[in-house]
């Protein structure tokens, strides 16, 4: 984060922010911190209507405090490929949570895919999901299922390790976008059997109709968009697998 941690006078102005129902990206510029910054900050610590600057400031002191006696057993005390800084990836990847929550998925699932999308092989298998979230394995289950469903993760099966692992991959994206067209699909079709009920020219007919006829294009764009695009998704760069074999591999070293 630019200038590092917020302060407790820069909480405070949030606080004010968010009283004067400013935006959080009005609220990061006054700061001049990244939208993102003031997004988690508000996100972690009870949100918009519940955020209190001094009991946030608290908090982040006990988390930071919490961390670092908990950092010689946990995964993120671990040396980082290509010399990364420790502290700066975990800031990030809770700065990557945030917009996954941001967007509508509940925090574990955030908290999965962002770890996930934070490792260089882009899958890990639920033990090493456990470990690095300090999470239970059941946890990890159950949010392994929920984002399978929105196809946001898959699962292949590591037969050298006799486990399954779990994997964010390109064509995940483009899946994605897939299921988001299908699942418009089912609101028009559900909203044109409405203007057949309510009848033709009466006004929540009229809204419904203009509904389905604006995700209907909207979706037709984005399957359209997505296979045109879809190349993107596999341009590749080299990268070295994550582990202990990898802490040598940096960009000089290959």
């Amino acid at each position: 984060m630019p200038g590092g941690r917020l302060t407790q006078a820069e909480r405070q102005q949030i606080a004010m922010g968010l009283a004067d129902n400013l935006a959080y990206a009005e609220i990061a510029r006054r700061l001049d911190r990244p939208t993102s910054t003031v997004t988690r900050e508000v996100t972690r610590n009870g949100g918009p209507v519940g955020y209190r600057a001094d009991l946030a400031h608290r908090a982040t002191q006990q988390r930071t405090h919490q961390r670092r006696h908990a950092a010689p057993q946990g995964a993120q005390a671990s040396p980082q490929p290509y010399g990364r800084d420790a502290e700066a990836v975990r800031d990030y990847q809770e700065a990557l949570t945030t917009v996954f929550m941001t967007s509508g998925l509940p925090k574990m699932m955030a908290r999965v895919l962002g770890c996930l999308y934070t490792t260089d092989t882009g899958s890990l298998t639920a033990s090493e999901l456990a470990q690095r979230l300090q999470v239970s394995p059941a946890s990890i289950s159950k949010a392994i299922t929920f984002l399978e469903g929105l196809d946001l993760v898959r699962r292949e099966r590591d037969e050298r390790r006799r486990r399954e692992r779990y994997v964010v991959d390109d064509d995940l994206w483009y899946q994605a976008m897939l299921r988001s067209a299908r699942a418009n699909d089912q609101f028009i079709e559900t909203a044109r059997q409405g203007v057949g009920i309510l009848g033709a020219d009466t006004p929540a007919a009229t809204r419904l109709e203009n509904a389905a006829r604006f995700l209907d294009f909207v979706s037709e764009g984005l399957i359209r968009a997505a296979e045109q695009g879809r190349e993107v998704l596999y341009t590749r760069t080299e990268t070295p697998p994550d582990g202990p074999d990898a802490l040598d591999q940096t960009p000089a070293a290959r």
